[in-house]
């Protein structure tokens, strides 16, 4: 009988789901002013000449072309507009300096910037012509989502299921961002590391589906790494039959009990009662008003279940567990051009109607909002400006902006995001020699769990406070429990605190820079260690790809791996003498040129992340190299002046990472003058990382088609 009306809610869904409308929706490219002939002329006077003189003996000068790129076939302004993925390589390649090679000398920098400025030129001409503007415009909710969509629907006082991913658990409340101030005290959990930070208070009887990947160089939202199998289906069905099964899903713990699920007065009309809950019900749980035909379906099917016997509670348990298994509620999509409507109260004979799209797009817009944010549903504030069409007015979008980022629900984006973007999950994993370092260990526990939450803290105190994007590369102040202090031999009190449930972090000032930052940090350091020795390489890699969002190219398969430890002949030779005898192919050499230098920048620090000036050998530890081949360094103090130095390129790299995850896919050239405008605003209000969460909010690809009445509006939050 129950398994019934889940089949029937999802048979409900498939017309919606097979109906009109593609993945990707195209908007309209706005009118550049140029003519062709003026696009002509910047490739002839400006491209042309730079790209023969210095590209084309190894890009098409010679039978073998370097990289699969021919630059000698581009011989106008329309070859090279046809191809906006390679103007936006080229872009990256001659602004970084990292062409041509160099052994075959720079360009002048002056040259060098008139083409980076005509390539910029190029590439948006090119996509307003070719390219549409993506939306992951249907996908489903990753199990943390999911989890939060349903706490929030049923006003659960429990989460659903315990979730690892959720890497940091708060002990006391102390996320409060409505303060403008983190507190100096803290207590919390490590959630997948610690003792007994798993127990929590949940549903019993309910077990989450298995978690969701995160995408390489992206995050666990991206529609493309969401799939929903035959097999998945079926575990939604029974996961939601779970949920309203729960002995815990009772009125203490469900807050919408007494408006939704306690039986009506004995004079009520049953079918008007029905639809009087089942509307705003249907319409928070699928982001939109429902027409009156959908609410008839579920009106019915209750109707029919308590005139067979069923008492009212259970037809509405049946009726809300239909709901969070249809994929109505499961897929995040888009209704653009075919949506549901109706007019709050009223009757709509027929069948449903074709919503005016502006209207659409609101709504769409206020649940890509509160996903990017919330990792929710979105309110039923938001879904009444949307429905109201006032969501696009921009002082309304500022104001909820505002709002929802002083809302305790953000604590939901800082359990998300920065874990993902700084790649934390790999310290779980991350396992040091126990011989070698044995103060790593406490028992069957180890120093990652306090370390894992380091960076985390940080970045909340950065959002919270609305502090500069640049305290996460250098920060005068961090967050560290006891045992940090006293294993790293950090300033500061040092105290008990080498706990393995609820750890206590003191906020203290940084006087060493040495220390502070996302990249100096223990955990950054061990994660990308191997068990016996540092990895330069992958640190490299690390920075390169989380910093300033640049990932390398993977290696060839057929490379091997350098060994752990160092054989007998090579025992006297450093670790950056080891593996250049490791790399000599050319087909190597590009990618570490440019990714090295990051990583032997960080040789200072051991695999647990501890500081050393030599290395076992006895040989001293050389950090010297260089940034973009421009920024000199010899110490990790004049490496980190040379990423400060590039703080704008750092800038644009994270608000390329938080853009992908806001939009829950891959970038791509259509979204790079959107990332110009983004980064510009930023650094322009010195470099708050809140001003940079909004202009992702009010940017172009984040809106999707509604249309601002004053765009240009650029408001610090």
């Amino acid at each position: 009988m129950i398994r019934s009306v889940f089949l029937f809610a999802v048979l409900l869904s498939l017309p919606w789901l097979v109906g009109g409308g593609g993945f990707v929706q195209s908007l309209a490219a706005e009118e550049t002013g140029q003519t062709d002939a003026a696009r002509q002329a910047g490739f002839e006077k400006e491209l042309l000449p730079a790209f023969r003189l210095n590209c084309v003996k190894c890009h098409g000068g010679s039978e073998e072309v370097m990289g699969d790129v021919n630059l000698a076939k581009l011989v106008d302004q329309q070859s090279l507009a046809s191809n906006p993925e390679l103007i936006q390589r080229l872009i990256r390649v001659i602004d970084l300096g990292e062409m041509p090679p160099e052994d075959e000398g720079e360009i002048p920098e002056q040259i060098r910037n008139r083409m980076v400025r005509e390539l910029r030129q190029q590439l948006e001409l090119a996509v307003a012509q070719h390219a549409s503007v993506e939306l992951a415009e249907i996908r489903r909710m990753n199990r943390f989502q999911y989890n939060n969509a349903v706490k929030d629907l049923f006003q659960l006082q429990s989460i659903v299921f315990t979730l690892p991913e959720r890497m940091m658990r708060e002990h006391k409340k102390y996320f409060n961002p409505a303060s403008g101030k983190m507190p100096d005290d803290i207590q919390v959990g490590s959630r997948p590391l610690g003792k007994s930070q798993m127990i929590e208070k949940r549903l019993a009887g309910v077990a989450a589906f298995p978690q969701d990947l995160r995408a390489e160089h992206g995050f666990d939202n991206r529609g493309d790494q969401l799939s929903l199998s035959p097999l998945l289906m079926n575990s939604f069905l029974q996961l939601s039959q779970s949920i309203i099964g729960s002995p815990d899903f009772k009125p203490p713990n469900v807050g919408i009990w007494r408006e939704f699920f306690a039986a009506p007065d004995s004079d009520a009309s049953i079918p008007d009662e029905l639809r009087h809950r089942l509307r705003p019900f249907l319409t928070r749980a699928f982001r939109r008003p429902v027409s009156d035909k959908s609410l008839n379906r579920y009106v019915d099917y209750a109707t029919r279940q308590i005139n067979n016997g069923i008492t009212f509670t259970e037809a509405m348990k049946q009726v809300s567990g239909a709901v969070i298994a249809s994929p109505r509620f499961l897929y995040l999509y888009s209704t653009s051009s075919q949506a549901e409507v109706s007019v709050s109260g009223s009757e709509v004979s027929g069948v449903d109607r074709v919503a005016p799209a502006d209207r659409s797009k609101d709504l769409d817009l206020a649940s890509r909002l509160s996903f990017f944010l919330w990792g929710s549903i979105p309110d039923r504030e938001l879904i009444d400006l949307a429905e109201a069409g006032q969501l696009r007015q921009p002082e309304v979008l500022q104001a909820q902006f505002q709002r929802m980022m002083s809302d305790r629900k953000l604590k939901r984006f800082c359990d998300s995001f920065p874990s993902q973007w700084l790649q934390l999950e790999r310290i779980i994993s991350s396992v040091p020699n126990r011989e070698k370092f044995p103060d790593f260990y406490m028992s069957k526990y180890r120093h990652s769990m306090h370390m894992m939450l380091e960076p985390l803290l940080l970045f909340e105190a950065v959002l919270i406070e609305n502090l500069p994007l640049t305290q996460l590369i250098d920060s005068d102040f961090t967050y560290r429990s006891p045992l940090l202090r006293n294993a790293y031999g950090f300033s500061g009190s040092g105290g008990k605190g080498g706990g393995v449930t609820v750890l206590n972090f003191t906020r203290q000032e940084v006087a060493d820079r040495r220390e502070g930052g996302v990249i100096t940090s223990p955990a950054t350091m061990t994660m990308t260690s191997g068990p016996e020795r540092t990895k330069p390489i992958t640190r490299g890699a690390w920075v390169s790809t989380v910093i300033f969002n640049l990932p390398p190219e993977p290696p060839p398969a057929d490379v091997p791996l350098l060994e752990e430890k160092a054989s007998a002949e090579e025992s006297d030779l450093t670790l950056r003498e080891r593996l250049a005898i490791h790399r000599e192919r050319a087909d190597c050499a590009g990618c570490h040129e440019k990714i090295d230098p990051l990583g032997f920048a960080l040789e200072n620090y051991d695999p647990i992340g501890k500081w050393r000036d030599r290395y076992d050998n006895g040989r001293e530890i050389d950090v010297s190299g260089q940034l973009f081949r421009r920024h000199e360094f010899s110490d990790i103090v004049g490496f980190k002046d040379a990423i400060l130095a590039e703080k704008d390129r750092f800038v644009r790299g994270f608000a390329g990472h938080l853009l992908s995850f806001a939009l829950a896919r891959e970038l791509g050239p259509q979204d790079q003058s959107d990332l110009d405008r983004i980064a510009a605003a930023t650094i322009a209000d010195d470099y708050r990382i809140q001003t940079l969460v909004r202009e992702v909010v009010f940017s172009k690809p984040f809106l999707g088609g509604v249309v601002l009445s004053q765009q240009h509006l650029t408001t610090s939050p």
